[in-house]
């Protein structure tokens, strides 16, 4: 376990939480309500890095507004559209919840899958920030930012369409 999300989880488990694991079944069962609770955690910390580069966005955006680039606003707009709708899904996914006596049972290769699924996403962060900072300086100087208000859009769009296979990671298609 050497991703720091899951050991953070492990090593919050309470004396009783270890005890219990010593019951026949029980582990097991735990180690997939850790995995799930890791990508439930690994979901929330990307939507809060999106969220931050959404800010920046709108920061952008209401500078360009008040100098008067009204025609800017419309492609920025659609990126932050697209952003939140990234954000709100991260935040609302489903996290491969079974339980016991549930008619589907999601096992522990499928909720592995479904985290580095989750993990993948982290690469995009990093290059929505990239093109949100160009945005923002440019916004700044006084320059068009139509050229990355598309880049943006276009990478965002791409980000959603992923994150929408996000199902085929648990039955593994």
């Amino acid at each position: 376990m050497d991703d720091p999300i899951r050991r953070a989880i492990a090593d919050s488990q309470s004396g009783f939480e270890k005890l219990l694991a010593s019951i026949p079944g029980y582990k097991g069962y735990k180690q997939k309500e850790l995995r799930r609770e890791a990508d439930k955690r690994l979901r929330m910390h990307l939507a809060g890095c999106f969220d931050e580069a959404r800010r920046h966005l709108l920061g952008a955006m209401e500078q360009i507004t008040s100098s008067g680039r009204l025609e800017e606003t419309a492609a920025l707009q659609k990126s932050n559209m697209r952003l939140q709708l990234l954000i709100d899904r991260l935040r609302t996914a489903t996290y491969g919840y079974a339980g016991w006596f549930d008619a589907v049972n999601i096992e522990q290769e499928e909720l592995d899958r479904l985290y580095a699924f989750d993990s993948a996403l982290a690469s995009g962060v990093d290059r929505v920030n990239e093109v949100v900072a160009k945005i923002v300086g440019q916004a700044a100087a006084g320059e068009s930012t139509a050229a990355e208000a598309r880049a943006l859009a276009a990478m965002l769009e791409e980000l959603n369409d992923t994150f929408s296979r996000r199902s085929e990671a648990i039955i593994g298609e």
